[in-house]
This record gives C-alpha cells, sequence and structure tokens, in this order.
C-alpha cells in the first residue's frame, strides 16, 4: 500500500517520522513531491522515500494521499490531481480552514475525506490532532487514519464541528506556550539565571505540568491549588496573573482564533 504526500514540510516530514518510527509502513512504500528540488532532495536523503516529478504522478500512484500543502495552494493542487485520484483513494487534509464540503466541492465528486488538524509538537512525536472522516470512510480506514496520526503523538476522532476549536486549543496554542516560556525566561534572567537555562527549566516546568495533567486525571485548578501554599510566593503570582486579566486574554485569543479558521 502507497502512502503519497503532496508537500514535504514540516508537518509532513513529522508523519513521515512518525510512521518510519512506529513501523506503520516502509520508507519503500511512501512516495512525495514538493515545489522545490531541494526540498525533494532532503527528505529522500533524510528518510529514504520515493520522490516524484509531479503532483499527478503522486496522486495516480498513491492508495492513501496525504494533501500537506498550506490552504491557500489547495486549489490549484486539487485542479490538478482531481482526475488522477482513484474513487478507492483514501484522501487526507491537513489544511487549516478547509472544511470537507469545500474539499469534496473542489475534487467535483465523491471522495473517501479524511480532515485531521496535526500540530507542531509533532515534530518531536508529541503530536496532539483532531481527525473527522466523512461518510465513505469506513470504521477500518478511520481506525487505519487515527492510526496514522498517533504515529506522532494523540489522535482523537471529533466531529468536524469542533475542527476550529481543535486548530485553536491544539493547533495555534503552542506559539502561546512558546511565549508564556519565553516570557518566564526573562523573569528568570531578570532575576540573575543564565539564559539557557532559564530556558531549561521554563520549558521543563510546561512539560512537567502538561504531563501532570494528562497522567494524574486530576482538574487544572486542584493541581493549580497544590502550589498555592497559605502565605506563599506562588499565590501572590498567581493574583498577578488574576489582576492582569491573563485567562480572559487566553480566551480571547483563542476564540480569535477560531473565527480566523472559520474564515480561511
Amino acid at each position: 500500500m502507497k502512502i503519497g504526500f503532496i508537500g514535504l514540510g514540516n508537518m509532513a516530514k513529522a508523519i513521515i517520522g512518525g510512521m518510519l518510527d512506529q513501523k506503520i509502513v516502509c520508507a519503500e512504500d511512501i512516495i512525495g513531491t514538493a515545489k522545490t528540488e531541494e526540498t525533494m532532495a532532503a527528505v529522500r536523503e533524510a528518510y529514504g522515500i520515493g520522490i516524484r516529478k509531479s503532483n499527478i504522478e503522486v496522486a495516480k500512484e498513491s492508495d492513501t494521499l496525504i494533501l500537506a500543502v498550506k490552504p491557500q495552494f489547495f486549489a490549484e493542487v486539487i485542479g490538478q490531481i482531481r482526475d488522477a485520484v482513484s474513487e478507492n483513494t483514501l484522501i487526507v487534509s491537513i489544511a487549516a480552514g478547509k472544511s470537507m464540503e469545500w474539499i469534496e466541492n473542489a475534487f467535483g465528486r465523491e471522495i473517501k475525506l479524511v480532515r485531521c488538524m496535526p500540530n507542531t509538537p509533532a515534530l518531536v512525536g508529541a503530536g496532539c490532532t483532531g481527525v473527522c472522516v466523512n461518510e465513505r470512510v469506513s470504521a477500518e480506514e478511520t481506525a487505519y487514519s487515527i492510526k496514522l496520526m498517533e504515529s506522532f503523538g494523540k489522535a482523537s476522532l471529533v466531529p468536524e464541528r469542533l475542527m476550529d476549536a481543535v486548530g485553536a486549543v491544539s493547533g495555534s496554542s503552542p506559539a502561546y506556550v512558546f511565549m508564556f516560556i519565553e516570557a518566564m525566561a526573562d523573569a528568570a534572567v531578570a532575576a540573575g539565571m543564565p539564559r539557557k537555562q532559564a530556558y531549561e527549566f521554563a520549558a521543563q516546568a510546561v512539560y512537567g505540568s502538561a504531563k501532570l495533567v494528562l497522567e494524574t486525571g486530576r482538574h487544572p485548578a486542584e493541581l493549580k491549588d497544590m502550589v498555592c501554599s497559605p502565605a506563599g510566593t506562588t499565590i501572590q503570582g498567581v493574583r498577578v496573573l488574576e489582576e492582569r486579566g491573563m485567562r480572559g486574554a487566553i480566551i480571547d485569543a483563542l476564540t480569535t482564533t477560531v473565527e480566523q479558521s472559520k474564515k480561511l
């Protein structure tokens, strides 16, 4: 079974790396193409996959076709490949803002379609991906699609109406977390800590906190209260964050992200 990639950017490389690490497929079973010779050569050298010269070649050969190009290029790419894709091909989109209805209309016929929303932590095998499918995708194909996405992190089946929320809470939010880490490190530097060490402490604190939520299943508020000793240091920091509207700012940021996703 051939898995094809149109687009070989960071997210495609994360998926390829995950599939190979988890031994879901062999490199010989993966083909791909990209806009530049440099990108194709680099991916072939890094992963040993097959490279094709055109989108049409990849579309014709693939049993599972992963569309890994930017949303603004979708119309152009689908226009090139829609007649080359078999009715049995499983098409996987990872584009933000492109609904299944939009993609189906672009193909102009019935297709088997999986829509996924991964995030950049997939690059280190810690991704979080929302998955939805249309009515032509079988239960077996759905399970297979989730297995592919789980090769580089967590993946969950969600109704399509939640995909914009998925994009906000997992797709865009790493940028906000990176800003948080940077700000905490700046404060540590101001307190005298070397910059490199400050980033390590701040990043590890975020990583450990997230792991504590996931592995204990305890409510984040409960875990927060565990850190806030009476008359201690942490509760004073919490007070400042509440005064500055941290929660409201985060909610507003993600709400704006959802609204922008719907406009794509």
